[in-house]
C-alpha cells in the first residue's frame, strides 16, 4: 500500500478552511453497539467497497447484485450509483475537473457515513483520477474504516461495444465533451484490493470474487459463508434435477 501521509496532509489542508465556528460532536453510541442492532450477525462490519472503471464496465451491475446477496444473508448493505447521486446529493455538479473532484468527495463522505453506521457500502463511480480515489480512501482510513478498492477493468472496447446508455456514441459525435475514455483520461489503480474483468466473466462470478474477499477479511462471518455455500449447492442440485426431468431421465439412481 502506498504512503498516504503527504496526501493526507494535503487533503486536510485543502478541505478544512471553508467551514468556520463548527465543532465535531462525538456519538454516545459506539460502532460496536450500533452494529449489534443491525442485521443477523453481531459485530461491526461497516466498510466501503469502491468500484471504479469505465462507463459500462459493469460496476453497478456487480454492486447491486452483491447488495442483494449480502442483504439476503442478513448483512446490511447499500449501493450508491453515480447517476443516482447526481439526482440528489450531487445534483448541482457538472463534469468540470473541479466538479468531478467535489462529486467524489461528497460520495466518499456519504459512503463513510454508511460504513460508520455498520452498513457495507457499495460505491460505483467511474472516479477516473487517482488523486480523487486516494482522497476517498483517506476519508475512510482517517476514521478507522476499511476501504476496498475494486477495479472493474473491463476494456474500453468492450464498454463501448455495450454502450447501453448510448453515451459512447454521443461522445464520439462530440455531443459529450470530456467523456472518460474518449477525450478524458482514466487513471487505473496501481494496487487495488481486487481486480475484476467483467468483460471476461459473468456478473455472478464477479460477485463471488468480492464475496470471497469479504470473507477473507472477516466482513462476512463463517456462518454466513456456509449458508451461501449451502444455497449454491441447493441451486445446483435443483438445476440438475430439472435438467434430468427435461431430458426424460430420473435423477434417482
Amino acid at each position: 500500500m502506498a504512503d498516504y501521509g503527504r496526501a493526507s496532509i494535503d487533503y486536510i489542508a485543502e478541505n478544512t478552511h471553508f467551514a468556520t465556528n463548527v465543532t465535531y460532536q462525538q456519538h454516545q453510541v459506539t460502532r460496536e453497539i450500533r452494529a449489534n442492532s443491525l442485521g443477523k450477525y453481531p459485530g461491526f462490519r461497516g466498510c466501503t467497497i469502491w468500484f471504479t472503471g469505465f462507463s459500462g464496465a459493469g460496476k453497478t451491475t456487480i454492486a447491486f447484485a452483491l447488495e442483494q446477496k449480502l442483504c439476503e444473508l442478513g448483512l446490511p448493505a447499500y449501493g450508491l450509483d453515480g447517476d443516482n447521486m447526481r439526482h440528489g446529493v450531487c445534483i448541482n455538479l457538472g463534469f468540470s475537473m473541479r466538479d468531478r473532484e467535489e462529486n467524489i468527495r461528497r460520495v466518499a463522505e456519504v459512503s463513510k457515513l454508511f460504513a460508520d453506521s455498520g452498513i457495507i457500502c457499495l460505491s460505483s463511480f467511474i472516479s477516473p483520477f487517482v488523486k480523487d480515489r486516494m482522497q476517498a480512501r483517506l476519508i475512510h482510513e482517517m476514521s478507522g474504516l476499511m476501504f476496498i478498492e475494486v477495479h472493474v477493468s473491463t476494456s474500453l472496447s468492450v464498454c463501448e461495444a455495450r454502450d447501453a446508455k448510448g453515451l459512447y456514441a454521443k461522445a464520439r459525435a462530440g455531443a459529450i465533451p470530456g467523456f472518460t475514455g474518449i477525450d478524458s483520461d482514466y487513471e487505473p489503480p496501481e494496487q487495488p484490493e481486487l481486480n475484476i474483468d467483467a468483460g471476461e466473466e459473468t456478473p455472478e462470478q464477479s460477485v463471488q470474487h468480492v464475496l470471497d474477499y469479504l470473507y477473507k477479511k472477516k466482513v462476512i462471518p463463517e456462518t454466513a459463508m456456509q449458508e451461501l455455500r449451502e444455497r449454491k449447492t441447493g441451486v445446483q442440485a435443483d438445476k440438475l434435477k430439472h435438467d434430468c426431468t427435461q431430458n426424460g431421465h430420473s435423477s434417482e439412481a
